[in-house]
């Protein structure tokens, strides 16, 4: 799917999560092609969709790779020259765009075109290991790591990639390897990240952060960016002093929950008598996937299934050259209240708890009237403490950051499956608030 304006020197590559196809970014694609109308090219890719989301990043990425080579060079024999290049990827596609983009820095192929925007919606950069510990932790990132074939491995983090005897995402985000010196070249990187009802990719992997400043909103008091309806929140100022007005509204609050609770009673009723039966046919459907996905990446790992991606076998690593269930289990996991670090465990590792208050990228505040001091002020009578990540994951977050992202937190009020509606996966008016992210981006964030 793309858009057939012969003027365009820019595309811009818009690439689906996990059991995604093309139309889950129709309204992202409308919404640039609306904006920029003949000023870019915009290309969905299609070869990952559905079930080969299973076969793993590096096959989707490989495949994406090639898909947005072939694409550039259809485009060339039409007499249309592709000067820019901009990837936008949505949940898993953040991951997978990634990965093909430092295929792409390999191969020399940046160097013919200029890396303008990298932007990620909803994308598990950290993967999906739910923060616990103790035997929850091992039960539930075991299960769900068996549940998609390769891809749940990697997000679960429990792969070895190849011969490095470590994690495809620790790979991915090792500060010498291709990935990340393919990632440098965009002149604008930026993350959006839901702060509730995300049950796919929870705050700490989308939004890189070590805490999670949101997890009781009735305690705090959110900093919104002006002009986009209390959805967007400021990604240099999270939170603003809580007022007296808003403590004496957490009981309240409260009490609309409980309301809202009974409310929703008929719906809940509906899924515990469902959970049964729909989780068994998920699991069926996976065992079923999963075998047909490692029957595909044997066949592609032995040149079986064609010999485009051989060039793709480069090493991933400059430094050191020998390194040649989205209903079912997310409603479980997602009751999973996450656990914390000890002040000791805590003190142990190498950023401060309030890594959320600083920004990767250079200083662009909506408001101008805020500035740092009232930042710290806001933020530092507050106690966020660490995650129970493991040292891989905050070795992640700390190298993505020091690459620099603009972090957009989202407050998505009115659906309670905000992972679809943060790019508007589908026609839905409850998805509306999407709408507003996408706006946003477009405003603030991308560049032609």
């Amino acid at each position: 799917m793309s858009n057939s304006s012969s003027k365009a020197d820019h595309i811009c590559v818009l690439v689906h999560g996990l059991w995604g196809n093309p139309s889950h970014l129709d309204q992202v694609a409308s919404a640039l092609r609306e904006r920029h109308g003949d000023q870019l090219h915009v290309f969905s890719a299609k070869e990952n969709s559905g079930n080969y989301t299973y076969d793993g990043i590096e096959l989707g990425g490989e495949r994406l790779a090639h898909e947005i080579e072939e694409t550039v060079d259809a485009l060339k024999e039409q007499g249309q020259e592709i000067k820019k290049l901009s990837v936008v990827g949505y949940s898993l596609g953040g991951l997978v765009a990634r990965y093909a983009i430092g295929l792409l820095e390999a191969q020399g192929w940046l160097d013919k075109v200029e890396a303008v925007n990298f932007t990620t919606f909803a994308s598990p950069h950290v993967g999906v290991r739910a923060p616990l510990k103790g035997w929850r932790g091992k039960f539930w990132n075991v299960m769900g790591a068996r549940t998609v074939s390769v891809s749940g491995q990697q997000l679960f983090m429990v792969d070895s990639f190849r011969d490095t005897g470590r994690p495809l995402l620790s790979i991915l985000a090792d500060p010498d390897s291709i990935f990340i010196k393919g990632l440098k070249r965009f002149q604008t990187r930026s993350a959006y990240a839901n702060i509730v009802n995300d049950r796919t990719t929870a705050f700490y992997t989308t939004a890189l952060s070590k805490v999670d400043p949101f997890r009781d909103l009735d305690k705090i008091n959110i900093n919104y960016v002006d002009g986009y309806e209390q959805v967007i929140i400021d990604p240099h100022v999270y939170l603003l002093p809580s007022t007296t007005a808003e403590a004496e509204s957490a009981a309240l609050n409260a009490c609309e929950k409980h309301k809202a609770f009974a409310k929703d009673a008929p719906f809940w009723m509906l899924i515990l008598l469902l959970i049964g039966p729909v989780s068994t046919l998920f699991l069926i459907n996976s065992a079923i996937q999963t075998f047909r996905s490692q029957r595909r990446i044997k066949l592609h790992g032995e040149g079986k299934n064609g010999l485009r991606f051989g060039r793709y076998k480069v090493p991933f690593l400059i430094r050191d050259a020998q390194y040649a269930l989205e209903e079912a289990f997310e409603k479980v996991n997602n009751r999973q209240e996450p656990a914390y670090l000890s002040s000791s465990d805590a003190e142990q590792s190498d950023a401060s708890t309030a890594e959320f208050s600083k920004s990767s990228s250079p200083s662009k505040p909506d408001k101008g009237t805020q500035s740092s001091e009232t930042f710290h002020a806001a933020n530092s009578t507050q106690n966020h403490p660490k995650l129970a990540l493991t040292p891989d994951q905050f070795a992640i977050i700390d190298s993505l950051n020091d690459v620099g992202f603009t972090k957009y937190p989202v407050h998505i009020h009115n659906h309670r499956h905000s992972h679809a509606a943060i790019i508007v996966r589908s026609p839905k008016d409850g998805f509306y608030e999407g709408k507003i992210v996408i706006k946003h981006w477009l405003d603030q964030e991308f560049v032609i």
